[in-house]
């Protein structure tokens, strides 16, 4: 019997042991809120920011990095919500909120804060002209139809087509026009034209080049586009626009990107003339057979002036009785023929600059 006892609380023992270690396991997976630090660590609850001074364990680095770091973290992390939970909390939608205070670290920036917003072009003309935004009353008074109706929406539309049930037509336009589509296609243009000088505010607000619009119809175009239109128009041809004829006192369009608009711009203009082939041949043929040296009447008077000095020169040394004269040396004596020149072998003289025109020979 004794034997029976102590083998049973043994027994209890062992299964109270199991049941410790099983509970002191699953207490191992909740660490406690209480954290104890060397040095007290930094705290910036606004920008949800924590910094420990104190100095790393070399030991458990170098053996256990990463069950080391994971602890320091949880530690931290710890310390941080419980500064949180320290402030004054709030429940929002069955949620408990806190509220942060205002932040104590600087952070740097990776660019400048961006600026306010710059005006549109609208925005800028009203502020100028003192222009304020009104706002509009959901209904209108109606004297017409002698009711109330929407200021906007679709039964807007609807108030509309009830009003102007009935349309004019006027004296000069075709009895059979439809003005109730003219007037849905006026409407569309006015919409369109809106739509594309919106977005030509937003890329003027954001500086962005932006490429050039094609014809956008005589009502919304400007002079200078209608004029790119008409050059784009008589260049689209095979010839580049070489035989379109042009108006009296007709400017071509110039400035940035015109070029690009063109068809043609980069391609050669056409040998093809509007002299007939036959004539153009034959004036080639004419050109190359009836060659004839040509007569350059200034360099023919030039040389006979140059003749008539040199003769003169040589009649003046051959008289013996002419005072200050000089006498011959001899047969083949260079200077009673005239001094010859150098044809341009000459030495040429320093500093002096050499004059233009043709050689004299």
């Amino acid at each position: 019997i004794e034997f029976c006892c102590l083998y049973a609380n043994s027994l209890k023992m062992d299964v109270v042991k199991e049941v410790l270690a099983k509970h002191q396991k699953e207490l191992d997976k909740y660490k406690p809120i209480t954290v104890e630090k060397h040095l007290e660590c930094r705290l910036d609850v606004g920008s949800l920011l924590i910094t420990d001074p104190n100095d790393f364990d070399d030991r458990e680095l170098r053996d256990n990095k990463e069950e080391y770091l994971t602890a320091l973290t949880r530690e931290n992390t710890q310390l941080l919500v419980n500064a949180i939970w320290e402030l004054p909390t709030e429940r929002v939608d069955e949620s408990i909120v806190a509220k942060l205070p205002e932040p104590t670290t600087v952070l740097p920036r990776l660019r400048k804060p961006p600026g306010p917003r710059p005006l549109t072009k609208w925005e800028k003309f009203a502020k100028e002209k003192g222009i304020s935004k009104k706002k509009k009353d959901k209904k209108t008074y109606d004297e017409t139809m002698d009711k109330w109706v929407p200021t906007y929406g679709f039964k807007r539309a609807e108030a509309e087509k009830a009003k102007d049930w009935v349309l004019e037509v006027p004296q000069n336009a075709d009895p059979n026009t439809d003005m109730f589509q003219k007037k849905i296609d006026l409407r569309n243009e006015k919409v369109a034209k809106n739509e594309i000088q919106r977005m030509k505010n937003i890329v003027r607000a954001k500086k962005i080049d932006m490429p050039r619009s094609g014809y956008l119809g005589p009502e919304a175009a400007s002079s200078s586009q209608l004029l790119t239109a008409v050059t784009v128009a008589k260049s689209s041809t095979a010839s580049v626009g070489k035989f379109q004829n042009k108006l009296p006192k007709e400017k071509e369009a110039r400035g940035l990107g015109i070029k690009e608009l063109i068809p043609g711009g980069k391609r050669k203009q056409s040998h093809i003339t509007q002299t007939p082939e036959k004539e153009a041949n034959l004036d080639l043929i004419k050109s190359v057979l009836n060659k004839k040296p040509k007569l350059d009447v200034s360099k023919a008077v030039s040389m006979e002036k140059r003749d008539n000095r040199l003769a003169r020169e040589a009649e003046a040394e051959n008289e013996p009785g002419k005072k200050g004269g000089k006498k011959p040396k001899g047969k083949g004596s260079r200077k009673a023929v005239g001094k010859k020149s150098k044809g341009n072998r000459g030495q040429r003289a320093p500093g002096k600059k050499a004059q233009a025109g043709r050689k004299r020979r």
